[in-house]
């Protein structure tokens, strides 16, 4: 393996030595097995290609001090994905099929699972799409599940830094026509416009307000939203946002920090009463927001007139991280130790 700088590698695909799949024909699952093949034979008429029969997920594995693998909730992210399944009709992987694969897939891949305190992590992906050749909308007969693995850095630029977010009203949560939202299976694709135009005018993403009224914080691109005021971690509450397990756990932790804790509609005029506010993910584990700006109405919602992570947020982190490298104590049985 080449030399890498493992704090300078940003957060996108490596080649690395093996990715995991899986079929379903003839109604089961047939047994894992290795590749080292990157690519996917496909039929041209595949429901994946044609009516977006596809979903995935992603988690993340991580080196200890102590040497050992962890792996963070790979339990939730087998159900999250069985329930995006069910949403387009798609064949559902058995947990315990998933998570054997996982463990199979980091140990397959253990020298590319970077360094304690290098700042990155091995990045798990898991897809599954639909395979079978079919001309007419109805759900594929075969699907094919594949598991590969690479290591990054932080998702958005800095890591664990403030960044700035703006609110653009033109654009849906999944829809950037203005056309409604669908959002199940993890598919990103409608979101990359508005994306790529906040990227252009010097933000880290879009945050989107609900389709219906544009009256209500939902989440940015790629992680959910959170605020903190008068000890309370607010998060929205909203049948377009995905589940983040990231923000479940942290919402569970603030609560044993002694926060509050309330999921509900987040009116955008609350913004002005947050003391601090994070973007959370997988990828992004937890993104301090400095200042989220409203680029219709001009004006600007600021939670950190320093650049400085709120105490919350970078206590939620350093609690988080904590347990996820091993370094805090696991009350809550989210980790999966690599033997």
């Amino acid at each position: 393996m080449e030399n890498i700088d493992w704090s300078n590698i940003g957060f996108g695909y490596r080649k690395t030595d093996y990715n995991v799949r899986c079929t379903y024909k003839d109604g089961k699952w047939g047994e894992l097995r290795k590749s080292t093949d990157e690519n996917i034979n496909l039929h041209m008429a595949a429901t994946c290609l044609h009516y977006g029969q596809e979903v995935f997920e992603g988690l993340k594995a991580f080196k200890g001090k102590d040497g050992k693998i962890r792996v963070f909730r790979m339990d939730e992210n087998a159900k999250r994905m069985q329930k995006s399944c069910e949403g387009i009709m798609m064949a559902t992987l058995p947990i315990e099929k998933f998570e054997e694969a996982v463990k199979m897939v980091v140990k397959l891949n253990e020298r590319f699972v970077p360094p304690y305190e290098s700042g990155a992590s091995l990045y798990i992906r898991p897809l599954m799409i639909g395979t079978s050749a079919q001309v007419g909308v109805k759900p594929a007969s075969e699907y094919e599940f594949i598991l590969f693995v690479t290591p990054v850095g932080p998702y958005f630029k800095g890591g664990f830094q403030t960044t700035p977010f703006v609110i653009m009203r033109q654009y849906d949560r999944a829809a950037p026509l203005g056309t409604g939202t669908f959002k199940v299976g993890g598919n990103y694709a409608a979101s990359l416009i508005a994306g790529n135009h906040a990227l252009e005018m010097g933000y880290s993403a879009v945050f989107y307000l609900d389709a219906k009224e544009k009256k209500y914080i939902d989440e940015c691109g790629a992680a959910n939203f959170f605020g903190i005021k008068n000890n309370t971690y607010v998060t929205p509450d909203s049948t377009s946002i995905l589940p983040s397990i990231t923000n479940k756990s942290l919402m569970t932790l603030a609560e044993d920090m002694g926060l509050k804790v309330e999921r509900r509609h987040v009116p955008i005029e609350e913004l002005s009463e947050f003391e601090e506010a994070g973007a959370c993910g997988t990828a992004a584990v937890i993104s301090p927001i400095e200042r989220i700006d409203d680029f219709d109405t001009k004006k600007s919602y600021v939670f950190s007139p320093d650049g400085k992570p709120g105490k919350w947020c970078e206590k939620l982190y350093i609690k988080l991280r904590g347990i996820q490298y091993g370094d805090e104590e696991d009350k809550y049985g989210w980790i999966t130790v690599i033997d």
